[in-house]
């Protein structure tokens, strides 16, 4: 790894080190650095922000054993991850002990999954546990949420170095449909400085693109015999039919959008990062600007922008904005949204209607200021 010196021209080699030389310990350092950012793992894992919702520290609730594993997550679709820390080797044994500890895991219920959360929460600050995890998959209430469905939980290795019997087998267990994967966490310092590189060595980049798109082609032949989730197949109909009336009004870029069993879909304004976003669930739509770009601090900077003026925005939308500027997050973005019934497809018509008007509202608000604003930042998120 390498620093970049702009007033010489030069690059400055970065001194690898070990955490043990530079005196981290796993559970105090490393484990709590996970735990407290979990989007860490998740870019390395391109699986987007938020990607992972830490559920539990050093969790050791297994019938007739006193084993703990160091951390259990939520993925965005319901599936308990196991991650297990070592720092600067692997060791021989993680494998089997990550092994166990999922196949420990795979009996949980939900009853336990949010209670075993609400204990986190309640040593951890506060919070509820099933309106989170609600949340965090974008379902209106628990009774909809499907959590460590089957036998697909997932497991995470962290390490510095892994030994060759480690990988050998985390490739032999991938080769079997088990997601295991090995993220390389490797320390470095330049003078008092100290810096992390975090990176998924197992599988590669290359290779878990290729694998999401073999799985993407299997949940698409599933869909096709009917597996789908019942609140899946209901967001498949009600996208099919409010693109339709958004292409019908002339809005060219919906033209290539297509249905999603997701409970959103979204558009560019031409500005990277920038999206005006439908939400469709059960108990309310949303029409959202969000402004989502790589950089946390441009993201803010345009936030505040817009918010100087809200009153003139909300005059143009004729009515009264949510603006959330999320400070512990990367995205910010500004919100229209009403009450519907939203499983009831006699409501479809009018909350599509409402939907369509209110994007074409919104769009004429905020999208021409934004690409402004875009065009005269500078990194880092200042004008």
């Amino acid at each position: 790894m390498f620093q970049i010196d702009r007033s010489a021209n030069r690059l400055r080699k970065l001194e690898r080190t070990s955490f043990s030389e530079v005196g981290f310990r796993e559970r105090e350092h490393l484990q709590e650095w996970l735990a407290t950012m979990p989007d860490a793992l998740c870019e390395a894992m391109s699986e987007g922000e938020d990607g992972l919702l830490i559920i539990q520290k050093e969790f050791d609730g297994f019938d007739g054993t006193r084993e703990r594993l160091d951390l259990l997550a939520l993925d965005r679709n319901g599936q308990l991850v196991v991650i297990e820390n070592k720092l600067d080797d692997s060791g021989r044994d993680v494998v089997w002990q990550a092994l166990k500890y999922a196949a420990y895991c795979s009996s949980l219920k939900k009853a336990e999954i949010v209670g075993i959360f609400q204990q986190y929460l309640d040593r951890h600050g506060a919070g509820d546990a099933a309106s989170t995890i609600c949340e965090f998959l974008g379902e209106d209430t628990l009774d909809q949420v499907v959590l460590n469905d089957g036998t697909d939980q997932r497991i995470l290795f962290i390490a510095a170095n892994f030994r060759r019997e480690v990988t050998a087998t985390v490739l032999w267990l991938r080769d079997h449909q088990i997601d295991a994967r090995c993220i390389k966490v490797v320390p470095y310092k330049f003078g008092e400085e100290m810096f992390v590189d975090i990176q998924q060595v197992i599988p590669t980049p290359e290779a878990a693109d290729y694998m999401i798109r073999m799985a993407e082609k299997d949940s698409e032949e599933k869909n096709a015999k009917g597996a789908q989730r019942w609140s899946h197949q209901m967001r498949m109909e009600f996208w099919e039919q409010a693109l339709q009336a958004l292409r019908g009004a002339g809005l060219e870029r919906w033209q290539n959008i297509t249905p999603s069993k997701d409970h959103w879909v979204n558009s560019s304004i031409g500005v990277s990062g920038c999206t005006l976003t439908l939400i469709f669930l059960r108990h309310e739509i949303r029409v959202e600007f969000q402004l989502n770009r790589a950089d946390r601090e441009e993201n803010k900077w345009l936030f505040d922008q817009l918010a100087e003026d809200k009153g003139r925005y909300e005059d143009a939308m004729e009515e009264s904005l949510e603006w959330r500027r999320m400070d512990d997050k990367k995205v910010s973005m500004v919100v229209s949204k009403t009450p519907v019934q939203g499983y009831s497809k006699e409501n479809w018509d009018e909350m599509i209607a409402w939907l369509v008007k209110h994007y074409q509202k919104m769009d004429k608000a905020f999208s021409e200021p934004v690409r402004a604003l875009a065009s005269r930042m500078k990194p880092g998120g200042s004008n």
